[in-house]
């Protein structure tokens, strides 16, 4: 071998020791956000637990033993719980080309704890009576 070919054979070996990943070794493509499966499965998972006994699901329950028609009720219930999830997927898109992942799971974090706050002082103050004594008004 000539000087010259030793010289672009090291250097195409430490081009890939750079780019590649150390289990580069495997065909397989990169997967940086996980399988199409393992995203439905986390998402549908996740959603449908979160939903079980939500208000949503006890207003379906009502106007499907009210209306006597659930199929209409399930029709209905379903297109809005995809609609409202629309919202969210395109929110979130948006939001994430705005802030890196880590930044916007802090802000989701801060939102939540901040809602349930919020949600917790209407409770109480729905619960106990009013008093001119009490700085909670």
């Amino acid at each position: 071998m000539s000087s010259e070919t030793e010289r672009e054979c090291d250097l195409d070996l430490e081009i890939e020791s750079t780019l590649l990943p150390a289990d580069a070794d495997s065909q397989d493509p990169p997967n940086h956000a996980g399988s199409w499966g393992a995203a439905f499965a986390t998402t549908f998972t996740t959603v449908f637990l979160a939903e079980l006994g939500d208000k949503t699901q006890l207003a379906a329950l009502l106007l499907s033993a009210q209306s006597g028609r659930p199929g209409v009720v399930f029709v209905g219930a379903s297109l809005a719980l995809i609609s409202s999830s629309l919202v969210g997927v395109m929110l979130g898109r948006w939001l994430a080309r705005l802030m890196p992942p880590q930044q916007l799971e802090r802000f989701a974090g801060i939102l939540m704890v901040a809602l349930g706050l919020w949600l917790g002082r209407q409770a109480v103050l729905a619960l106990v009576p009013s008093s001119p004594d009490l700085p909670l008004n």
